[in-house]
């Protein structure tokens, strides 16, 4: 017997604990912890799914919904994310999964145009259950650095990597943890910029990077040289398993020879390796067969590269496939 569950409050906590503990699909974008900070969001509507089998917590959906510009823009925009996918008993049934997949369905198809789970781990063995669902998978890569020890990583990089980082520390970049509001503000700046110039995908505002650094699973590495701040990284922690790199960037026109990129990057390796993670996870990676400068950059840190793909639902095609032309036209012609 299965029963469904979309309010945060109808869930036992101690069994949803309890299958973080357990799950080989658990992270730290699907726990209780999480899902309060994602409502203290102003930007951005939360939504929970669940799912029970004989009173027995097997699945959980933490996501939220993003809307980006003016009304317009917002109404074409519409998506709903589950970043690292859903935390899933190993044991959940096929009818279990359908169920949590369906809750989540009935929840978001009149509030976004499309449902995108944004694996972090393997879900093959559940792939078919998504296609039953209604989904599609689409291929996505990422980059995985086990941590052992530091020595363990510091020996996989590649060796001009390691060079760049050791000079990097050896000229004066230090790494601090615990930034001050400006100095926050001025990373900020930093990743604006990149995602302007660059990425030129809509960045979350301030709110999140200020509201993230206040938590105890958010982990903010930021590089100082000469009194400023020249990169850093925005990651999230699941206490003794594993960092999760959000957002990195380095100023590296100016601070060319310091290579903030590389050290930013390492940072966030580094601290898994020294807090008892089994990995950091460098996140995207591209597509199967397309050219991505960014893998290549990542791939000299000595990690694996992983594809566990995106499983998305369609909530409006019509509207999807206007959204994706107009993401096209941004960053290719803007």
């Amino acid at each position: 017997m299965t029963q469904t569950f979309q309010n945060i409050d109808d869930i036992d906590l101690c069994q949803w604990e309890s299958l973080l503990q357990h799950s080989s699909n658990k992270s730290a974008f699907q726990t209780p912890e999480c899902y309060k900070f994602y409502s203290s969001l102003s930007f951005m509507e939360t939504f929970v799914a669940a799912v029970a089998e004989n009173k027995e917590l097997k699945g959980v959906v933490v996501g939220f919904i993003l809307k980006d510009g003016g009304k317009i823009k917002q109404f074409l925009s519409r998506r709903a994310i589950v970043n690292g996918g859903p935390l899933l008993a190993d044991d959940i049934s096929a009818e279990a999964f359908s169920a949590l997949m369906e809750n989540c369905k009935k929840q978001i198809k009149k509030r976004a145009i499309y449902l995108e789970m944004r694996n972090l781990s393997d879900y093959s063995n559940r792939i078919k259950n998504y296609i039953e669902c209604g989904f599609k998978y689409e291929p996505h890569l990422g980059y995985i650095v086990d941590t052992p020890s530091e020595d363990e990583v510091n020996h996989n990089i590649e060796k001009r990597r390691m060079q760049s980082i050791r000079s990097a520390l050896r000229n004066g970049v230090t790494i601090t943890s615990q930034p001050t509001e400006q100095e926050l503000r001025e990373f900020y700046l930093l990743l604006e910029h990149l995602y302007k110039t660059r990425v030129k995908t809509p960045l979350y505002p301030y709110e999140f990077f200020q509201k993230l650094a206040q938590q105890p699973f958010g982990l903010t590495l930021l590089l100082k040289y000469d009194g400023k701040i020249i990169g850093g990284q925005i990651s999230f922690c699941l206490k003794n398993y594993a960092v999760y790199d959000l957002f990195m960037t380095g100023d590296d026109i100016t601070y060319k020879k310091l290579r903030p990129s590389t050290l930013a990057t390492y940072s966030g390796i580094q601290y898994a390796a020294n807090n008892n993670c089994n990995y950091c996870d460098l996140m995207g990676a591209g597509k199967p067969g397309e050219k991505y400068g960014v893998r290549d950059f990542k791939a000299s840190f000595g990690g694996r590269l992983v594809e566990y793909g995106r499983c998305q639902y369609i909530c409006n095609p019509l509207l999807f496939s206007l959204g994706k032309a107009g993401i096209w036209i941004i960053k290719h012609t803007l």
